[in-house]
């Protein structure tokens, strides 16, 4: 058989075409590197044709033909293109990058800045948007809610500034969205970079046999001989609590703590500098103060003074019980050094409580946690979980599951990717590849969710075994899937996880109180190699030890909030020496040893380029809510359906289509205090409101 080269059919990408895969997930097995940029440019030509239909409209503009312009179900998808395309690539850009990906971000990123800000600034659009917030049909609250963000977006964003606002205005965010890209880029090479090599077994003193065999495997991927030892969280953080070997604690802490902060090629300390005054130059442009009023518009805390006010009272009520703890870690190792204290604390942990995370490791097999953690949804919610190998994944460690709902209904994809690797980024986060919202054929497109960790891998025909603060970590995220997954409202804005972020942790931080409660643990918690259930005995070590240090881990939040707050509070510029400014900024929620040399701010994504900006305070917010809802659970069975019902119709399912106090006090009957989570804690004081 012969082939004519002029008949060769042209690869057609993947982007354009109606995806023929499973609930219409994403192609992952046919996208190259090559499509994204064409799929990114021409996404961008067919939302400047959709701008063109909407400001030459000649009718007069309103909700339906400005704010919602409904399509058939081709030109929704023809029309869907850039954001298709877009969080593909960005998704991947944190689970699966590599060097090409790395500069083709730098080459796009100004190119979509420009194009959003084409679109919030079009001075004909603005026009448009504000006659219908100013002349709108009687709407419902869902509607309301998104004409109010909408034109808010516009008014944020620069629509009402003069020729010259808008310009410079343009400038700064096409540098910040480079600078963004750049830090993150920094900072995954510094983490790939550092590799402590072990040849001496006696270096491995203290270590676990799954730590060093995993490291072993390590050094064996690089061809090497002994036992590598990494930055990632499964190999720094085991490592930092059980060696023994004093000086290699040190070195793996002090590279670790001075990630990005050195004068070299990859530092962050300009950057950091530029993106601190950059967002406070924006905001002073669109009239405010500072960067943090700016964010506080759409806040549960509405104020930077009720953000100070609220870590005021937690250093109040933490600062005496954190002191006793440190005391007591101080009396086991009187020349405490950064390096020591995870170490020490462990020693101390096993002193008082005889439990530690290896002894609850043998229990926590990953292919059990994962049963354990979606039969509590299936208990709680009744939705199930069926892994469907048909749906293409971007990589062979990724799972991908079909979610229904109690009725048997198909309810959304929740893709699982659990294991570390080069490429991708340290930490965990839930991301969405599709959101939820009612189409033109008023179907309700379900969304596509993806839950991404960095978990002790399986090795030599051994699985992978958790520790207690893993499966913690997976539960968090899990709920802040269940928020995507059960999301049911019009609009894709306002569905799923998109509220404001001092209210986005509540469903996630909820989780996380499941993974001390002995009914949930012995659903899934079996020996790997016996099968025996964990022991009472454990449990009750777990219960008793859960606050252990709770009061020096609330501080080290505080004090994280304290930093944020600090930078983006500045109303003039900023030009100080950073680790000199952390020291100041979180002196007063800080207790433990510090070193002049380490910097946080140079990896601290969240703070930098991760959204949390003048928000990070949320944890700590979200905290005292979570504790406020699950004590409703513990009155009433932690396993009680009607209130697990309650909660997944009065927050999981709204997303950002009321206030967020609104569903809080739906849900729970009046506001949140403080006392719940004291309690939890057990830090002893008056009640607060």
């Amino acid at each position: 058989m012969c082939c004519d080269d002029s008949v060769v059919m042209k690869r057609q990408n993947p982007f354009f075409v109606r995806y023929d895969t499973p609930h219409e997930t994403i192609p992952f097995d046919k996208i190259e590197l090559r499509d994204y940029e064409e799929a990114v440019l021409e996404g961008i030509r067919r939302d400047n044709e959709e701008l063109q239909e909407i400001i030459t409209n000649p009718e007069r503009p309103t909700f339906e033909n400005t704010i919602v312009v409904n399509h058939d179900e081709e030109r929704d998808w023809y029309f869907g293109l850039l954001d298709r395309a877009t969080e593909t690539f960005f998704n991947m850009m944190s689970a699966e990058s590599n060097p090409k990906m790395e500069a083709l971000a730098q080459k796009l990123s100004p190119i979509l800045t420009k194009h959003e800000n084409d679109v919030m600034l079009n001075r004909d659009l603005f026009e448009r948007v504000k006659y219908v917030h100013r002349h709108h049909r009687k709407l419902s609250g869902e509607e309301k809610m998104l004409l109010d963000d909408y034109y808010d977006a516009f008014v944020q964003n620069g629509a009402l500034l003069d020729d010259d606002g808008k310009n410079r205005l343009r400038m700064m965010t096409e540098e910040l969205s480079l600078l963004g890209l750049q830090f993150s880029q920094n900072l995954l090479k510094e983490t790939n970079a550092f590799k402590l090599h072990i040849t001496e077994k006696s270096q491995l003193d203290g270590l676990p046999q799954t730590i060093i065999d995993a490291a072993r495997q390590t050094a064996k991927d690089k061809n090497k001989d002994g036992w590598i030892f990494t930055l990632e969280a499964p190999s720094y953080g085991p490592f930092m609590q059980f060696s023994t070997q004093r000086e290699l604690r040190k070195k793996m802490y002090v590279a670790y703590n001075t990630r990005c902060c050195r004068d070299n090629k990859t530092s962050n300390i300009a950057i950091c500098k530029r993106i601190i005054n950059l967002q406070r130059e924006l905001a002073q442009l669109l009239g405010y103060k500072t960067y943090a009023d700016y964010v506080m518009r759409h806040r549960m805390a509405s104020k930077t003074r009720n953000v100070y006010r609220f870590l005021n009272k937690l250093i109040a009520a933490y600062k005496p019980t954190a002191l006793k703890e440190i005391a007591e870690i101080k009396a086991m190792q009187q020349d405490l050094e950064p390096w020591d204290l995870a170490f020490v604390s462990h020693k101390l942990q096993l002193k008082k409580f005889n439990v530690d995370s290896e002894m609850l490791r043998p229990y926590l097999q990953l292919e059990n946690v994962i049963k354990g953690v979606f039969g509590l949804a299936t208990t709680l919610y009744g939705i199930t979980f069926r892994e469907n190998k048909q749906i293409p994944v971007y990589h062979k460690d990724v799972k991908a599951y079909e979610v229904f709902d109690k009725d048997g209904s198909y309810l959304a994809v929740l893709y699982a990717d659990f294991y570390p690797r080069e490429g991708k980024q340290a930490g965990a986060w839930m991301t969405s590849f599709q959101g939820q919202y009612i189409n033109s054929k008023r179907e309700n497109i379900r969304p596509h969710v993806s839950l991404v960790m960095n978990f002790t891998k399986p090795l030599h025909g051994k699985p992978s075994l958790l520790t207690l603060g893993e499966v913690e970590t997976f539960l968090h995220e899990f709920g802040h899937a269940l928020h995507g997954i059960f999301a049911n409202t019009e609009y894709e804005s306002l569905s799923g996880t998109n509220v404001w972020w001092d209210f986005v942790e509540l469903p996630s931080q909820f989780m996380e109180n499941y993974a001390a409660e002995k009914e949930f643990l012995q659903t899934f918690a079996f020996h790997h190699e016996t099968g025996e259930v964990m022991p009472d005995v454990l449990i009750r070590r777990i219960v008793r030890s859960r606050n252990f240090n709770a009061a020096t881990a609330c501080l080290r939040q505080v004090s994280f909030g304290l930093l944020d707050m600090a930078y983006y509070t500045c109303t003039s510029d900023f030009d100080e020496d950073i680790p000199a400014f952390e020291r100041k900024a979180w002196e007063k929620a800080v207790i433990t040893p510090q070193t002049s040399d380490t910097c946080m701010t140079t990896q601290f994504s969240h703070i930098i380029t991760g959204g949390y900006a003048a928000g990070y305070y949320s944890y700590k917010w979200a905290e005292v809510l979570d504790a406020d809802v699950f004590s409703v659970f513990k009155k009433h069975g932690i396993f009680n359906t009607e209130i697990a019902e309650k909660f997944r119709n009065e927050i999981l399912s709204k997303g950002g289509t009321q206030h967020p106090m609104t569903l809080y006090k739906n849900f729970k009957g009046s506001e949140p205090t403080i006392d719940a989570l004291l309690k939890r804690n057990g830090i002893k004081t008056k009640k607060t409101r």
